[in-house]
């Protein structure tokens, strides 16, 4: 983009040049008209030809600087959509004098942002460090508490501790999802999480036997962070692979601006009234199985913060089909 350059400046003199020329051709038409009533046969050609090329020059250059002066908010725009997207960090280039203070309040704010965000995830790391040693000591006297004997302490210790386990998980998945900013576009392949995430939970499920087949587009990205669209998608697949019978299938496709991933299993599903009822936070589908309820809850949560959405139906096959719609990045 071309050096500062005042906006009023450019405006003035593209309105006088306009000005000018629809004035100079004004003049020729009058004097067209006024030899036409004369009843004259003959114009004066080179003085009006003449004056018909500085009219059309004047408007041109005039139209030229007009658009010259709003070229610099176009500019403005597709840089703004490009921080929005995440292509950018800041606002580059240079601008007129009266939209450059604009421009670099709007960097210092956005530099204000980032170093807020950066402290914020720093304290929420902290804390969640902080937290995980007193729960390994906690989780380690319910072991020594069933090596002497003690089983229902026991149980009733490893249970607790999970459960706070997963509240810290929660929020501190809910706390790096806020700060990060999804509103600047994250950027973050869908195969890469589901292919990491399938194969961790292939080992952890390698006893049972299910299949995980991974049907996600290598092009396939949506506007969140990594960790996030982990959290989501190990949540959705955990569940999966713990009611499937045999099988768990993952896929995505492009609709609307956004990606769409489904996972299914061929368990026993979950009955229709429950389906909405199991994404509240605490709710779980069997309140006989281990866990605090807490998976889906998180799933939705995150996905409301990158502006998606997270639903539940009955799978093709048989079991349940968990359909998680994200922006597309």
């Amino acid at each position: 983009m071309r050096g500062a350059r005042s906006l009023r400046s450019r405006l003035v003199v593209g309105s006088f040049l306009w000005t000018g020329g629809l004035l100079a051709a004004w003049e020729v038409l009058s004097t067209a008209i006024r030899v036409h009533q004369r009843g004259a046969h003959l114009l004066p050609v080179a003085h009006g030809s003449m004056l018909f090329v500085v009219a059309v020059a004047c408007m041109i250059a005039g139209l030229a600087q007009l658009r010259s002066g709003l070229s610099p908010f176009q500019a403005l725009r597709a840089r703004l959509l490009a921080v929005r997207e995440g292509r950018d960090r800041r606002i580059d280039g240079r601008y007129p004098l009266e939209v450059q203070p604009l421009v670099d309040d709007l960097n210092a704010l956005l530099d204000h942002r980032e170093r807020t965000v950066a402290r914020a995830l720093a304290k929420a790391g902290d804390l969640a460090h902080g937290l995980k040693t007193p729960l390994a000591v906690l989780a380690q006297e319910a072991e020594r508490a069933e090596a002497a004997g003690q089983r229902d302490v026991a149980a009733a210790i490893a249970q607790q501790v999970e459960r706070m386990r997963r509240q810290v998980d929660y929020h501190l998945a809910q706390a790096r999802a806020a700060a990060s900013g999804a509103a600047l576009g994250a950027h973050c392949s869908v195969a890469a999480s589901a292919d990491g995430l399938a194969r961790t939970l292939q080992r952890l499920h390698a006893g049972r036997g299910i299949a995980i087949d991974v049907r996600v587009a290598a092009a396939h990205a949506v506007r969140c962070q990594r960790e996030d669209l982990d959290e989501m998608l190990g949540n959705l697949l955990d569940n999966a692979c713990k009611w499937a019978r045999s099988r768990v299938v993952i896929e995505s496709a492009e609709e609307g601006g956004f990606v769409v991933m489904t996972v299914d299993d061929d368990g026993p599903g979950i009955a229709q009234p429950l389906r909405a009822s199991v994404l509240q936070r605490g709710v779980r589908a069997d309140e006989a199985a281990g866990g605090s309820g807490l998976g889906l809850a998180i799933v939705r949560d995150l996905a409301d913060v990158y502006g998606g959405t997270i639903d539940l139906e009955s799978a093709p096959i048989d079991g349940l089909r968990a359909t998680l719609r994200l922006p597309q990045a």
